[in-house]
């Protein structure tokens, strides 16, 4: 069985990447280099993690979690066809296993197919409903295609699981703005602007939502926070397309640059 140990966000940004630790099927190479070609997928040194995946796995080729761990490395380096194939690999040898599925659903996202992501989230929440990764990642589906209720409910369980993220919080108030409901929108941000003061993304979320309000001054004093922690927010296509917004708060966001900018 391939236990869960470690979570890590990709370049793709707040889609849940999962790194897997020794797999009880090594047993040629000494764990040595297992455990390099690990750390160096946790340290973000990606092409020499695919390289010694790779030479890991030449001479363990069953093996599940460097076939997955490989698989997410080809993610981040922008191949996910060949990420997908890794993990289905994974998923061949122990089916059992769920962090494969969910690390093959991110490289589904990757190429735009929601429909094969979404079965394979759907699959692991059979299996554990509360994995609050699979939740959010499902959310973040149900918004590409544009279905926000679903993807607020989705976003709402991963809030409010033992173990919520700080971004599965602001995607839930990122799809109730979305759906119009301003007042609930606001109060959730600034609980989660009062918990955590330097999120980035619940203080760009909160300026758009004052300016669509015509709070004008605090947006910009939300804004100015914001842009000097994350300056991707200015990004109309980061916003909708790697982030994920909603369009009405990602509108809202450009329009009050746009004014900003003066």
């Amino acid at each position: 069985m391939i236990n869960r140990n470690f979570l890590k966000v990709l370049s793709l940004f707040f889609i849940f990447f999962v790194f897997l630790p020794l797999s009880s099927q090594a047993r040629v190479l000494p764990k040595f280099f297992f455990d390099k070609a690990l750390q160096e997928s946790k340290d973000g040194d990606f092409i020499q993690a695919e390289k010694d995946w790779s030479f890991y796995l030449n001479e363990n080729p069953d093996d599940p979690a460097a076939l997955s761990n490989r698989g997410n490395i080809r993610l981040a380096l922008g191949d996910p066809e060949g990420a997908i194939e890794d993990q289905t690999r994974a998923i061949e040898i122990s089916p059992g296993d769920l962090d494969p599925y969910l690390n093959r659903g991110i490289a589904e996202e990757a190429l735009n197919l929601w429909e094969e992501a979404s079965n394979d989230y759907q699959l692991v929440l059979k299996k554990n409903p509360k994995d609050v990764s699979a939740l959010y990642n499902l959310g973040n589906v149900m918004g590409s295609i544009d279905n926000w209720i679903e993807a607020k409910r989705l976003f709402s369980e991963a809030a409010s699981s033992d173990n919520p993220v700080a971004m599965a919080r602001s995607s839930e108030a990122l799809a109730i703005y979305q759906l119009g409901d301003l007042e609930l929108a606001e109060e959730k941000l600034r609980i989660l602007i009062r918990k955590y003061p330097l999120f980035a993304d619940a203080r760009a979320a909160l300026s758009a939502l004052l300016w669509c309000k015509g709070f004008t001054g605090e947006a910009e004093s939300n804004w100015a926070a914001a842009s000097g922690l994350d300056i991707r927010y200015r990004e109309k296509n980061w916003l909708l397309n790697i982030r994920r917004w909603p369009p009405n708060p990602t509108n809202d966001l450009i329009a009050f640059l746009a004014f900003e900018d003066r």
